[in-house]
């Protein structure tokens, strides 16, 4: 006697969610790029190309008055202003992200991109690519994992560029530490 086995169709099918991190002009070859950064532009949108689940991105966001605030005061450099050219996504991303979820955000990790992974249960696993390593990166995975922290989440290492290599191992450390699996 065989017994027929059901499918639970009720429920949305789990899938997978890429997030390119502040993948933009101004943290890639403008006012705080950097050669590492450029050096996994082709990588990142190699993944993006292959990717088969849904695709989600952040854009660091600042006004003109970005100096007066806590970051511009530690960190004087103008950059990733809204509506100026170093805002914008790096060229190579824009046509393969164009559908893809975007999350601004006026500080290191998103709130609102978290919030977003920890309501959407069919969300299986997020993986986390982009720059800066140790302040944006490991920010929004931090954020994640404390929000949904039975989630797999996931760095490819690869993929991801720090402000110096140093900054950049110590973030992928501080991860593994916090239970994220760091890859390459």
């Amino acid at each position: 006697m065989h017994t027929a086995i059901k499918k639970d169709y009720s429920k949305p099918l789990s899938r997978r969610l890429l997030v390119v991190i502040d993948m933009q002009k101004d943290f890639v070859s403008g006012s705080l790029g950097t050669a590492e950064a450029q050096a996994i532009v082709e990588k990142v949108a190699a993944k993006v190309a292959k990717h088969d689940g849904k695709l989600a991105y952040t854009l660091d966001t600042h006004g003109p008055e970005y100096l007066e605030t806590s970051e511009g005061k530690h960190l004087p450099v103008l950059h990733c202003i809204k509506g100026e050219e170093g805002h914008e996504l790096v060229d190579s991303l824009k046509e393969p992200l164009r559908d893809a979820l975007v999350f601004e955000k006026p500080t290191f990790g998103s709130v609102k991109l978290a919030t977003y992974i920890a309501q959407d249960e069919s969300i299986s696993s997020v993986e986390l690519v982009g720059v800066c390593t140790d302040i944006c990166v490991v920010s929004n995975a931090l954020l994640i994992k404390a929000m949904r922290p039975e989630l797999s989440v996931l760095v490819d290492a690869s993929c991801c560029a720090g402000t110096t290599t140093l900054n950049h191992e110590a973030a992928l450390q501080t991860m593994r530490s916090c239970q994220i699996e760091v890859f390459s």
